[in-house]
């Protein structure tokens, strides 16, 4: 049914709004897929190759934000408040209300967006050396951050009343970066099923959530038989007509906004359905024989994955090795959504951090932690002021590089998979990139006095490239340095041309 703007009040629902689940699967009419050279199998869509243009990006930008930013308590809020025991829980009860009477819907309004300034952020962005900007399209908390076609719980029509993926999108194209969305819709059907529940203690024993309200449930979802039980195997809804609506969205913000990246919040969902976006998504970024666009998901057990049909994405993690094949890793300078005193990452670490998967052949996807408001806290506000420091004089070593034959060298030793980042390194710690002749030698940390790189030690019997000349970038004068069977002794100057990590450049023999 139709739902007038008038009846959503500003952003909250009246609750004399009729609304209904999903309509059933057989009810639905899925378009077909856009023709092109991908059909939804895995033996076609295994034709696939990574654009040169991510190969080439290296680092991008994140504005992961939403709603759940304005409370001000970190990640997950839209679940944890309804779920007793859990500082979130608390927070909501103290801040605006039981859940059973004032729930997320009422959260919703209470984003406005007032501060967000789209050109103004992506312009710093980009001078922080991003190559690519990523949107939030949907959390977990089922709320469309487009101008979505199929769902009414929508940006453009509750809380800021702005198309939030398209204004981000409009202003990334002005300045020539690609532009992708995130989607985390497809966890959201058993990931939200704690706001059909109630507290199991007094003065509210019994009392249903908000969740639970009929009216709400093309909000809140009505497959009460599915929660997520922290299992790669709940992590995604096995009921038809939920997996035909996610198809159906995302094909939506596919077709509306013909993004050069989609993320999904897992592996790839619901088998065939998902097969069938992933095609669609390759033929319609199909240029001239060759797919441009990226879709990237994550090895954990939860859907489908292969790298032989999309790049791999590792949460807050990495590589111990150089992969062959472009890969992702996506982390936050703080929490995943807006908390209060939270710990912040620093320039140094986020700079080493981009150091080491770059030279591993991967990309970084780095949120910024945006306030409810849009606008930046000051510890995103200075790493911004950092990182477009370091990438003035530094950039050439991460934009269109590629690896050498190995990462790096040092005593620090990562560990490979999710949620396994490393960001502290120790003096010693390298990274290598290159680009045709030149070989870049990034430190780690800021380096005092004189640097060894064992690599390029000339010992005999050991076929070492010959450097033939050594700069260190930003520095203007000559630097000295020998080639020993220790490996290439560099002193550094007193004064560093930059903070946090510095770069040599050596052209080889």
């Amino acid at each position: 049914m139709k739902i007038s703007k008038r009846e959503l009040l500003g952003g909250a629902v009246s609750a004399t709004v009729a609304t209904a689940g999903p309509v059933r699967a057989a009810e639905r009419i899925m378009p077909r897929i856009a023709p092109g050279p991908f059909d939804p199998t895995t033996t076609s869509l295994s034709d696939y190759d990574t654009p040169a243009w991510f190969r080439d990006a290296k680092f991008g930008i994140w504005a992961h934000w939403g709603p759940q930013a304005v409370p001000g308590q970190g990640d997950w809020y839209a679940r944890f408040m309804y779920t007793p025991g859990h500082p979130h829980y608390d927070h909501h009860v103290k801040t605006y209300g039981h859940p059973s009477e004032k729930g997320y819907k009422d959260i919703l309004p209470l984003w406005t967006a007032e501060k967000f300034d789209p050109e103004a952020l992506v312009e710093r962005y980009r001078a922080a050396g991003a190559r690519y900007i990523v949107s939030m399209g949907v959390h977990h908390d089922n709320f469309d951050l487009w101008r979505s076609r199929h769902h009414r719980w929508n940006s453009t029509l509750m809380g800021p009343k702005r198309d939030i993926v398209g204004e981000l999108q409009a202003a990334a194209k002005r300045r020539g970066l690609r532009f992708g969305v995130s989607e985390h819709l497809g966890a959201s059907y058993t990931w939200w099923h704690p706001n059909h529940l109630y507290d199991q203690f007094w003065p509210k024993l019994g009392v249903s959530y908000d969740g639970a309200d009929p009216r709400y449930a093309d909000l809140y979802h009505d497959n009460r038989d599915e929660p997520f039980v922290n299992t790669p195997a709940s992590w995604y809804t096995t009921n038809k007509a939920y997996q035909a609506e996610w198809l159906e969205r995302i094909r939506d913000l596919i077709d509306s906004y013909k993004p050069d990246l989609i993320y999904s919040d897992g592996g790839l969902p619901f088998g065939d359905t998902g097969r069938q976006m992933l095609a669609h998504f390759y033929n319609t970024g199909t240029k001239r024989g060759a797919v441009d666009v990226v879709y990237t998901c994550k090895n954990l057990g939860s859907g489908e994955f292969s790298d032989a049909w999309s790049t791999q994405d590792v949460e807050r993690g990495a590589l111990t090795g150089i992969n062959p094949k472009p890969w992702q890793t996506d982390t936050s300078n703080g929490d995943w959504f807006y908390k209060q005193d939270d710990t912040y990452k620093s320039a140094a670490q986020v700079i080493s951090t981009l150091a080491d998967v770059v030279s591993k052949n991967g990309n970084l996807l780095l949120n910024v932690v945006l306030l409810g408001d849009g606008s930046l806290p000051p510890q995103s506000e200075q790493l911004l002021d950092d990182l477009a420091a370091w990438m003035k004089v530094n950039g050439e070593a991460i934009h269109g590089t590629r690896p050498w034959s190995q990462f790096g060298e040092g005593p620090t030793q990562g560990s490979e998979g999710a949620f396994s980042e490393k960001a502290d390194y120790v003096d010693g710690d390298i990274r290598f990139t290159t680009r045709g002749k030149t070989l870049y030698a990034i430190t780690l940390t800021e380096p005092k006095g004189r640097i060894v790189i064992a690599s390029l030690g000339d010992r005999p019997g050991v076929a070492t490239p010959r450097v033939r000349q050594v700069r260190l970038l930003g520095h203007r004068g000559a630097v000295r340095h020998s080639q020993t069977p220790q490996g290439l002794v560099i002193d550094m100057p007193a004064a560093l041309p930059s903070r946090h990590a510095s770069v040599v450049a050596m052209t080889l023999a």
